[in-house]
This record gives structure tokens, sequence and C-alpha cells, in this order.
């Protein structure tokens, strides 16, 4: 595969409950081409939010090997970790995660003033806001905003930074099927016109259906790899 902005190599992880071993994930491997939208697909305890983790390096495996755009994470330190985070990772929660005495600029601007960035700010926050259909609404805080209107600022946030990768879980658990469609609309969109890599975390068959391949985990291994039904889903 061409250009690999994701390369996971036979990751494994085992979580440790006294003497008790417990693995969530087993010799698992795939690659993400860039510009590629996937979904991770799985039932509750399949390892997926385990893989998502260690995808968007909140955890390490406790074997194999992690590149994240040709860099090798699996054995950073904390600090090296939360630094690939802020810069090449933006994230998309199902809770929208917005802090709600800020308004959808100051809440989309925090990727930037956490990496440091000292001088326009406003600007780049405003056109991600711009980006997602929310021109209009930087001064709201998230209680004037609509349950899709806030996932849009939390897309907003994650895409400031310009990542190399966007980890979606579950975008649309938290919104009517209506505002969901719409969510899923933006994301392909930005997938489709900015080449914005998008890995979506999901247990539903029909939000995976936007992707181009879908990942299905059981039991902490990949149970297999389908082709998702983008085409029809997005017109």
């Amino acid at each position: 595969m061409a250009d690999r902005v994701i390369e996971v190599r036979e990751i494994t992880k085992i979580y440790r409950m006294g003497a008790v071993e417990v693995p969530a994930l087993r010799g698992v491997s795939f690659d993400v081409a860039r510009g590629e939208l996937i979904a991770i697909m799985g039932p509750s305890g399949s390892g997926k939010s385990t893989l998502m983790n260690i995808l968007g390096c909140l955890d390490r495996p406790t074997a194999g090997e992690y590149l994240l755009d040709g860099q090798a994470v699996s054995q950073l330190s904390d600090d090296q970790l939360a630094g690939i985070r802020n810069r090449k990772v933006g994230f998309v929660f199902q809770s929208f995660n917005l802090l709600p005495r800020m308004t959808a600029l100051a809440n989309v601007e925090l990727p930037l003033r956490y990496a440091g960035m000292l001088g326009g700010t406003r600007e780049k926050a405003q056109a991600a806001l711009e980006a997602v259909g929310l021109g209009d609404r930087l001064t709201h805080k998230p209680n004037e905003l609509s349950g899709g209107q806030q996932q849009r600022v939390a897309i907003a946030r994650a895409l400031v930074n310009n990542p190399a990768i966007i980890l979606a879980d579950e975008p649309t658990g938290n919104l009517d099927t209506r505002s969901g469609q719409e969510i899923m609309g933006l994301l392909v969109t930005l997938n489709r016109e900015q080449g914005t890599t998008i890995v979506l975390v999901t247990h539903d068959p029909e939000i995976a259906a936007y992707a181009e391949r879908v990942i299905h985990i059981r039991d902490g291994q990949i149970e297999r790899i389908t082709s998702g039904k983008r085409a029809e889903a997005v017109p």
C-alpha cells in the first residue's frame, strides 16, 4: 500500500489484574493509506476501543509495532506521546467533549494554543469552523448549539492542526438519525475534498457503510476485512 499513514504490526495488548492477564488485542496487523476512510467495527469487548487508544497514542501496546505517519510510536515516553497526539491526531468523540463556558471559536483554538502557536489562532479556528458550516456560530457556547452543531465544532477542533489522521469514536452515537447522517456526510466530504485520513470506530453497520474498508474485530483479533458501501451511502 503506497504512502501508508498507519502501519500496525502484530499489536498485542494485555491488561494485568493482579495475577490475572486479560488479553485485549491478539496480534493485530493492518495498514491505512493516506487519504483513506476506514471503519473499525466490533461488538462490546471486541478490543476496538483498546485499538483506538493505541492508534490515538493514548496507550501503548504490550508488544508489536505501530508507525504513525512514518514514526514508530510504540515505545515513546508519555511526553513524546502527548506531542504526537497534539500534532498528528484529531479526536472526535461521541460526547463532543467541548468546554461548556467557551465559545465555539475558543474551543477550536485550544489545540493551537496547546501546540504553542502564538499568532493566527483565531483565523485558523474561524477557517476550520467555516469549513464545517459554522461560520455564523463563532461566538455561540455549546449550550446554544444543537447536538449536530456541537459535533461539527468538535470536528473543526480535530481538523485545525492539520493532523495526519482523525479518529472518530462513535461520532453519531449521541445524535438523532438526521443529524447523524449530516455528520457522516461532512466527514466523507472532508475525506474526499481535503484528503483527510479518517478512522471511524463503531459498532453500527450503517456508520461503517460510509467507509472504504471495514476492519471487523472480535475477541481481540481481526476477523475479516470487507469493503464498505461508501459510494451508495453518500451521493
